[in-house]
């Protein structure tokens, strides 16, 4: 059973909070950072990215750049953008797009728990990406990305959530640019703190990372080297619960550069030994497991497994291990996704458009429209102690920074 707790934190004023939150540093480029706060001196992206407050050429990776990034934490405070919380609390997170909502319990979860497998992961991480994350909680002493989790439904932890957002008025409340609306509630009933902390002690068994690998693994590899005592701050870090039945996965595609040396008969002459493979008239989203899109010389093809062997390994299971298998290593000659610099990702949020024209530019050669991962396979994944391809899921909505920050002091 899995271990949580209330904690302090370090937050907008009411009036501030659009304009500090903030897409998470992981979405965006330095440029692409500098852009999106350009004219909000709130934006918590100063913090995140705040590389986007010096020379354009500086090495991101820098001892300048988190000593900006705490500087820029401390002027927050200084002028009155951030405050600490008096006590302890819960918070409850609700993220509202395209007329579905979800609610998540945002609270400090075990280093303990991640460390011992009760907090389950579904991917490799890298270690340069944890590096980055590890210096910029020892420099800021703060934890500022959230990490997001799920856990099976639990009826009697949904009631008492859907009643404090029932009977309590919101500290936050708006809708950011992308049109995601942000809501969240301050549990600071002491009763009601202690119940919900009772619920994840007795009711729920496991978590699973859904976003966040690199700053879970950050704030752990964090408290392992503190030396002396840890503070009791640093045996938790800043995550977001939710329930399994309110999240969504969206498709997260590939793109291919160039055909191995291929011409277009050639290569559909080798897929078709697998797949049925049928021209469509619009781009071809897949409805179904074992079918996929391809779109090259500005045509879209529906590709079908014709034959699929009865999987029991969760992994092998999943389409990309099938596309993996059947194109991209006997076909393409790309055996490793995540090192081959053949090979782009494009997270479902942005559409087959984007696929589109990526290839029409001429950069890409091929694209490839998956059917998203459900979170039941997620599930399975992580409890049978295997991982994922690399880029195989991609949530929506994302929790934006700024609006909870958890302090290691």
């Amino acid at each position: 059973m899995i271990t949580i707790t209330p904690f302090k934190a370090l937050r907008p004023e009411a009036q501030h909070a659009k304009a500090v939150a903030s897409k998470p540093y992981d979405v965006l480029s330095s440029k692409e950072a500098k852009i999106e706060a350009q004219g909000n001196p709130s934006s918590f992206l100063h913090i995140t990215k705040s590389e986007i407050d010096l020379p354009e050429n500086i090495d991101i990776h820098s001892a300048a750049v988190y000593e900006k990034a705490k500087e820029n934490l401390s002027a927050f405070v200084s002028r009155n953008i951030l405050f600490r919380e008096s006590k302890p609390c819960y918070y409850i997170y609700s993220l509202k797009m395209n007329g579905r909502t979800q609610s998540g319990l945002v609270c400090g979860s075990s280093v303990d728990d991640y460390d011992n497998g009760l907090i389950k992961k579904h991917e490799f991480t890298r270690p340069e990406k944890e590096l980055d994350r590890i210096t910029h909680i020892k420099v800021t002493g703060a934890q500022t990305g959230n990490v997001f989790l799920a856990y099976k439904k639990v009826e009697s932890i949904d009631a008492i959530i859907n009643k404090w957002i029932s009977e309590k008025n919101c500290q936050y409340d708006f809708i950011a640019d992308d049109g995601v609306q942000h809501s969240i509630w301050i549990v600071n009933d002491d009763d009601t703190i202690a119940h919900i902390t009772h619920l994840f002690k007795t009711e729920v068994p496991a978590s699973y990372i859904a976003d966040g690998h690199h700053r879970a693994a950050s704030a752990a590899k964090v408290r392992q080297a503190l030396s002396g005592e840890v503070p009791e701050n640093a045996k938790f870090f800043l995550t977001t619960l939710f329930p399994s039945d309110q999240l969504h996965i969206l498709d997260y595609n590939r793109l291919i550069k160039d055909l191995n040396g291929l011409s277009l008969q050639e290569f559909q002459e080798k897929l078709s030994s697998t797949f049925d493979i049928k021209e469509t008239k619009e781009a071809f989203k897949p409805a179904a497991p074992g079918q996929f899109g391809f779109y090259l010389n500005k045509k879209w093809f529906k590709l079908t497994l014709r034959k699929q062997d009865e999987q029991h390994d969760p992994v092998a299971a999943l389409d990309i291990s099938i596309l993996q298998n059947h194109v991209l290593t006997p076909i393409l000659d790309i055996a490793d996704q995540r090192t081959n610099k053949r090979i782009d990702f494009v997270g479902g949020i942005r559409g087959l458009s984007e696929l589109e024209k990526r290839v029409d530019s001429g950069e890409m050669a091929l694209a490839i429209s998956l059917y998203p991962v459900t979170i039941g396979q997620l599930f399975d994944v992580a409890d049978s102690g295997e991982v994922m391809p690399p880029k195989s899921t991609w949530f929506e909505p994302k929790l934006r920074d700024g609006l909870l920050t958890h302090l290691i002091d």
